[in-house]
């Protein structure tokens, strides 16, 4: 028999597999497909202060080994989240889940979290500090270390959950962003998020994407976001949650390889709303396959 448990920021989760956010919802219409307590967790949709409609349409290219989105964060705001969102979560999910936290300010990551703290089915917190499909916000706290430890500072002050800190791959050295945010007190790192991309129509010649740019994601980002998880791994002490391109068990192995505590995974679950699922099923198989009985004692190996 092999373990597939793995423990993230002080909570033990069944396996490491978790869907990421914006690609799952709160989990309802996958609750429809199949029971998805098999999960670790999984990460809800990016909640802001005040509902948000988003980025206009079209906000979605595909493209080779992947595809482009500029949803814009559209949520209906954590009041609407605690209200309805939580209690209908209830219903079908019985683990600890992550809320992903997005912001404009840092007042907003802060009221968001400190709304969000005393919900007993949120066990972290992903502070997402990198989309790079918004204005204003988001991916400029992202970019530069002091800024990120500031919302990690003021984050830290209104909640008593783990926090684990979202970076962007669209920076010349995440490795000193990763560093500030353990240095102000953040209880993990969760990386990658969306490359920077864009496709252009050949026959009107304009960008696809209203938003012309977008989140580049899928299996063509996973060898930068292996680089960048195993580069972190090597300068601080908190875990890291890896994503990039997975879209099986043994991008999984190979995730953990790098650094990863657990993985998330993205794009796949647009394709297969049933990915998250079987990558569950076959990590035993995987695991004996290259002679694991403890997934725990992988992670980091290649190092």
């Amino acid at each position: 028999m092999v373990n597939t448990k793995v423990m993230l920021a002080g909570i033990e989760m069944d396996n490491p597999v978790i869907p990421a956010s914006g690609t799952f919802g709160y989990g309802q219409e996958f609750a429809e497909l199949y029971d998805i307590n098999c999960l670790g967790t999984f990460s809800f949709k990016g909640t802001t202060s005040e509902p948000r409609f988003g980025n206009p349409t079209p906000r979605i290219a595909e493209c080779s080994a992947g595809m482009i989105n500029a949803v814009g964060l559209q949520n209906p705001g954590v009041d609407a989240v605690v209200s309805h969102e939580l209690p209908e979560m209830k219903k079908f999910f019985h683990k600890p889940v992550m809320a992903n936290v997005c912001g404009f300010s840092l007042e907003e990551y802060a009221h968001v979290c400190e709304v969000l703290d005393s919900e007993e089915q949120i066990g972290w917190f992903e502070i997402n500090i990198s989309c790079p499909n918004v204005h204003g916000g988001g991916m400029s706290f992202g970019t530069s270390p002091c800024a990120a430890a500031d919302v990690v500072k003021a984050v830290k002050k209104v909640t008593t959950k783990p926090v684990i800190i979202k970076l962007s791959p669209n920076v010349t050295d995440i490795v000193s962003i990763a560093k500030a945010c353990e240095a102000e007190g953040a209880d993990g790192i969760s990386m990658i998020n969306t490359m920077l991309g864009m496709r252009i129509d050949l026959r009107t010649k304009k960008p696809i994407i209203a938003n012309k740019m977008g989140g580049f994601s899928g299996p063509a980002i996973k060898p930068v976001a292996l680089r960048m998880v195993y580069q972190v791994y090597e300068a601080v002490s908190v875990p890291i949650v890896g994503m990039g391109g997975l879209m099986n068990a043994e991008d999984v192995i190979e995730m953990m390889l790098a650094g990863a505590t657990a993985v998330e995974v993205g794009t796949a679950n647009l394709i297969d709303p049933f990915v998250c699922k079987k990558i569950v099923d076959e990590l035993p198989a995987v695991m004996e396959k290259y002679g694991i009985k403890n997934l725990t004692d992988i992670i980091g190996g290649a190092h």
